[in-house]
């Protein structure tokens, strides 16, 4: 991502924070794996989305109209020792040079200098209750203002959630944001046809794990976006297995929900496919049906629409299938209206996608579903689960577990599939899985 970008992007936030007030948000920290080994660091999403700054211990503070600069940073100073153990961190200067900061300090001093910053201020806006040490901090700070009062010194007199103003601008992407995100879909969508290659009965799951992120690192792309679902026979009923160390068996099913991670942009894709290469009569007819209640929700991605209207038209489609292949009984309007299909269908048939694999933005606007807008990026991921242990249904029914799931653009004139080079009829699946074995 180009600096311009991160420039835009901070320029738009103080536009909406406004001459007199101040933003505040810090950095991800580091955290403990086991004694002195840490986890890998992944930037908090919104400091990032604001800096492109990938490090931790960092302050990022916005004070629109300040005539000596408006973006100040905190971070680390640059430390020789610390360079040589761990790698080349900006310090002070690297965060005026390469990150675009009109001014930077020593972390360690934000205690001393943001009483100063926030002093005449009216609002602070910052993510309250996502830091305790911020949380403390800006009470901290403030307090020490209240305390001046009669030198003439005043101290902001509200708080604001940062977050209003940031997830709003997070929800629309911008043509940089979307190459990053077109090519971290790609990368997995190509990850998860080496997966159907790769599988055969006997194999782990983890192997075909394994796979995917092989050819994720070789494409160079490092991070996955989240935990890879690699779920075999009735493990695809546990909505979110990751234990992902079972023996795959013909005549199963193998569900794999995996995507991933470019410059700290999601990609989150589901296939199911036959561990055999072929389905099964009971498999086949309950997979078609996800795949229509999928293009059916597809086709409800468009401006103008609502955000509940795809998965409305999902529900529809799934409901119609199971009565007719008898797992639901009774009126198809009444069903829906009880929520009988919950009993297969548990979650909703999407979510944001961006920066976060579960984006952040807002659903409903003043108590209604908000309307789909060019920019937004959202899943679109039916599903069917049918328990193991679900009596009520027919034995040719239980353990199986199907989801798709693509990702999808809201464009000027309907949508576009990012994710859509993954195959995923019943005829090109066999194909390809024919052709690999």
């Amino acid at each position: 991502m180009k600096a311009n970008e991160f420039k835009k992007r901070r320029k738009q936030l103080m536009q909406q924070v406004g001459i007199g007030n101040i933003a505040l948000i810090s950095s991800a920290s580091v955290r403990t794996r086991n004694r002195d080994v840490d986890y890998p660091f992944r930037q908090d999403s919104d400091f990032y989305y604001l800096t492109g700054f990938n490090e931790a211990d960092a302050l990022a503070v916005f004070v629109p109209g300040r005539e000596e600069g408006e973006y100040i940073l905190f971070c680390r100073e640059f430390d020789e020792t610390k360079a040589l153990w761990e790698g080349a961190h900006a310090g002070l200067e690297g965060a005026t040079q390469h990150y675009s900061a009109d001014e930077a300090f020593p972390i360690g001093e934000a205690d001393e200098r943001l009483p100063d910053l926030l002093a005449g201020k009216r609002k602070v806006f910052y993510p309250m209750g996502q830091n305790a040490d911020l949380d403390a901090g800006v009470l901290d700070w403030i307090n020490q203002l209240r305390q001046k009062a009669r030198s003439g010194i005043t101290a902001p007199h509200e708080l604001s959630a940062l977050e209003q103003i940031l997830h709003e601008m997070r929800l629309f992407k911008s043509a940089a944001e979307l190459k990053l995100m077109r090519h971290a879909a790609e990368v997995s969508a190509q990850g998860h046809i080496k997966a159907m290659q790769a599988c055969q009965a006997g194999r782990h799951e983890y192997q075909i794990e394994a796979e995917l992120v092989y050819h994720f690192m070789q494409a160079g792309l490092r991070a996955v976006a989240y935990p890879s679902i690699v779920a075999g026979g009735k493990n695809a009923c546990t909505l979110h297995y990751t234990g992902n160390t079972d023996i795959l068996k013909n005549g199963d099913l193998l569900l794999i929900d995996a995507g991933a991670e470019c410059d700290h942009y999601a990609a989150d894709i589901t296939r199911t496919f036959p561990v055999s290469g072929k389905f099964s009569d009971a498999q086949r007819e309950l997979y078609q049906l996800v795949l229509d209640a999928q293009y059916a929700a597809i086709g409800q991605v468009k401006p103008g629409a609502t955000w509940i209207q795809p998965h409305d038209a999902a529900v529809e489609v799934l409901t119609r299938g199971l009565v007719k292949l008898g797992l639901l009984k009774g009126s198809v309007k009444k069903l829906i209206k009880d929520e009988k299909y919950k009993a297969f269908y548990m979650h909703r048939t999407g979510h944001w996608l961006g920066m976060d694999v579960h984006d952040v933005g807002d659903y409903k606007i003043n108590g209604e579903w908000r309307t789909l807008e060019p920019g937004m990026v959202l899943t679109v991921e039916p599903g069917l689960y049918i328990p193991a242990d679900y009596k009520k249904a027919d034995a040719k029914w239980r353990g199986i577990g199907i989801r798709i799931e693509d990702d999808v653009l809201v464009t000027e004139d309907g949508c576009e599939v990012l994710t859509h080079s993954v195959p995923k009829t019943i005829a090109d699946i066999e194909a390809l899985m024919q052709q690999a074995h």
